[in-house]
């Protein structure tokens, strides 16, 4: 189920702490884009932040699971995006500072995938 238009919206005010961002529909969700890097993704109106092993801990401590999909007659596929722990939603400032870290991590990940370096961002 896509994400809701009211839910992309409320997500959009609450990273406001973090910068400009674009939500671009994709997949049956949304991709969170920052100077055109995909840091999170929204699924059935739940944000996820994209991670690394490292970062993951952080999810799993709080309880969070990552992002799973399946396609017919396949396994399901867990994606490195986990779920943002829900008081991150009321709390703007931490919110802020989790979604620079993934966005840190996409940034990363990006680099080592493509072997491009990219500019360093001000976030």
């Amino acid at each position: 189920m896509p994400p809701s238009d009211g839910f992309k919206e409320f997500i959009r005010d609450q990273l406001a702490g973090f910068g400009p961002v674009t939500i671009r529909n994709m997949f049956g969700g949304a991709g969170i884009y920052a100077d055109g890097v995909m840091f999170a993704i929204l699924a059935n109106d739940v944000l996820y932040l994209k991670t690394d092993a490292a970062t993951a801990r952080a999810f799993a401590a709080e309880g969070m699971r990552p992002f799973t999909y399946q396609s017919a007659g396949k396994a399901p596929v867990a994606m490195s995006y986990w779920e943002a722990p829900p008081r991150l939603l009321e709390d703007p400032d931490e919110l802020a500072e989790w979604a620079r870290t993934a966005y840190r991590v996409a940034c990363a990940s990006r680099t080592k995938s493509s072997g491009k370096r990219r500019k360093p961002s001000t976030r």
